[in-house]
């Protein structure tokens, strides 16, 4: 029967459709802890691939509804994916993978401050590009050297510099998707007349959008009341945005809602986006700190200076750092990897004295002018003095890049290098107002701590989001316990002091089962209603962001804890090498 599935679907797509072995357990993996076997890989060579996959689901779906008819075939679904960074198992799937990366990453147009690319383009060769003509889309990650667009759209993604530059979803002007009828519509911001005239149109995207207009309107307190009062969240769907006022007009932007949908409610193949210049100078004032009491505090008072980013790492990334030294020095000269060697000199001897500070804040300032830059740098360093804490700036670009290595590369340290133990970001992307820092950090130390876990803690201060990495060994039989267990009580925190579960890593298997802690359950209805809008047949990577029924009828519905947990990967299998 895979085989006639694989033959039929040749029979109209250009690219590859492949289900070796290799390939099936390959994609069987993201970032994330999780294990699930698809069962074909397809490479789409255009957009007329897309439209005619969905076509064909659809039809099939269609035509098997009847429980008794052909299984294989009624519960096919599509995941999209890009380089399969996602931590939260949101790549993966038990149908079809649709993997952009191989054809579908072109640049399409560049245009003054816009650019348009297709989803399969890794981030890497768009910032040359856009580097070229001294511009950047600021809300990267920090896996952009490996990570590609349509998973930036598809997560609402955001980095480093979100603190001043917002995500994703700030940066799209425009996308084409195509939606549930196989059709290639041109989704973009609309004011009150063109909104009014689009839903007089008769297609999809019409009637899509004047549903979701009436679910918003109609729904306006309890969408207003549910919205985490935090900087950055990518739990659930962003519905707080679709209707916005701009310049005393109100807009409607699908896009505002399609982005951060993990792909479950439309596929992207062309994106435009947005882009800032990118300042000519840059400076970071390295802060550390040996006691995170008044990190609270301390973090309120740099955000007084507007930074462009407020970053960091705790003493273990620290250790990792120096303890796997010679990977930073993988692909450099002789030179810069003496002038890199020579810039850690003053970490080797903090370490050699056992005075790694408990964590290391880096504020870094950017502007057109190199002094203005310098000024913001020294006026921070006395307005933190009462704080007791050592700073330093760093005065070239190698120490800068020193330290931006350490907070982006502490991840795929960890997973290449432990032996036995693997790293486990399930409970990875968590976000509290950093007011509620001082109180908040030590109870979440407190849980792992009992758990006796080997672990990293990295993010973003400014925001108050932190990534938490454990190691842990998936052969030891009480990993399924505390994995369940942790989710559970760091969740619990999380809701306590007011925060989001996922500020940019998104749902995905791993986190759609804890949305019930987050929103009520006439929020958790309206999310339902609105995948039924979009998807009515399920054909859209199902399982992330509401629960669905297992597509090959498993004893657990996709999107539950179960069925995140039965999944558990026994192995590490790295993600596409690229």
């Amino acid at each position: 029967m895979l085989s006639d599935l694989k033959e039929q679907i040749l029979k109209f797509f250009k690219g590859e459709v492949e289900d070796s072995e290799e390939t099936i357990s390959k994609y069987s993996h993201d970032a994330s802890i999780l294990e699930v076997r698809p069962r074909l890989v397809l490479f789409p060579k255009d957009a007329e691939d897309v439209k005619n996959l969905v076509k064909f689901v659809a039809l099939h779906k269609d035509k098997y509804k009847d429980p008794e008819l052909n299984k294989d075939w009624k519960n096919l679904s599509i995941t999209p994916r890009g380089a399969g960074t996602d931590m939260s198992g949101g790549a993966i799937g038990e149908s079809l993978i649709l993997d952009f990366t191989r054809h579908m990453n072109k640049l399409i147009k560049f245009s003054d401050d816009s650019i348009t690319v297709q989803p399969g383009m890794f981030y890497r060769d768009f910032e040359k590009i856009t580097l070229a003509k001294g511009l950047i889309l600021p809300c990267y990650t920090a896996s952009k050297s490996m990570n590609a667009m349509g998973g930036m759209y598809g997560n609402n993604s955001a980095g480093e510099k979100t603190l001043k530059y917002g995500q994703t979803e700030n940066y799209i002007l425009e996308a084409k998707v195509v939606f549930s009828d196989g059709r290639e519509y041109t989704v973009k911001p609309l004011s009150q007349n063109e909104f009014t005239k689009k839903i007089t149109e008769s297609n999809l995207l019409s009637e899509v959008s004047k549903k979701i207009y009436d679910l918003i309107n109609k729904n306006k307190e309890e969408i207003k009341h549910a919205k985490p009062n935090v900087h950055k969240n990518s739990a659930g769907y962003y519905i707080w945005n679709v209707l916005d006022k701009q310049r005393n007009k109100d807009w409607f932007d699908l896009n505002k809602l399609l982005v951060g949908s993990q792909g479950t409610l439309g596929i992207a193949t062309e994106i435009t986006f947005r882009l800032v210049p990118n300042p000519k100078y840059s400076k970071l004032v390295v802060i550390f700190m040996n006691d995170t009491e008044p990190l609270g505090r301390l973090v309120d008072e740099t955000l007084l200076l507007s930074p462009e980013t407020l970053e960091t790492y705790d003493d273990k990334t620290m250790r990792l750092a120096v303890r796997f030294f010679p990977d930073f020095l993988k692909n450099r000269g002789f030179i810069s990897s003496m002038k890199f060697l020579w810039s850690f000199l003053p970490e080797l001897k903090m370490m050699l004295l056992g005075g790694i500070p408990k964590l290391i804040l880096l504020a870094e300032f950017a502007g057109e002018n190199k002094s203005s830059v310098d000024r913001q740098c020294l006026k921070l360093k006395e307005n933190i003095k009462n704080f007791k804490v050592k700073t330093h700036i760093t005065e070239n670009e190698s120490e800068l890049e020193k330290y931006w290595s350490i907070r982006r590369e502490s991840f795929s340290l960890l997973r290449k290098h432990i032996k036995g133990r693997r790293t486990a970001p399930f409970i990875d992307d968590i976000i509290v107002r950093p007011e509620f820092l001082p109180t908040f950090l030590p109870e979440l130390n407190q849980i792992l701590n009992k758990y006796k876990l080997t672990y990293t803690i990295a993010g973003h201060a400014g925001d108050g989001n932190f990534h938490i990495i454990p190691l842990m060994d998936f052969n030891n039989v009480n990993t399924t316990k505390i994995i369940d267990e942790l989710g559970e009580q760091v969740y619990d925190l999380v809701i306590k002091y007011r925060g989001s579960i996922t500020a940019e890593h998104n749902d995905g298997l791993v986190r759609t089962p804890y949305l019930k802690k987050m929103y009520e359950e006439h929020i958790i209805d309206l999310f339902k209603e609105i995948k039924q809008i979009f998807d009515p047949q399920n054909i859209f990577n199902p399982g992330k962001k509401v629960e669905i029924e297992s597509t090959l009828g498993m004893f657990a519905q996709a999107g539950t804890k179960e069925y995140m947990l039965s999944h558990l990967a026994k192995e590490h299998k790295a993600i596409h090498k690229i």
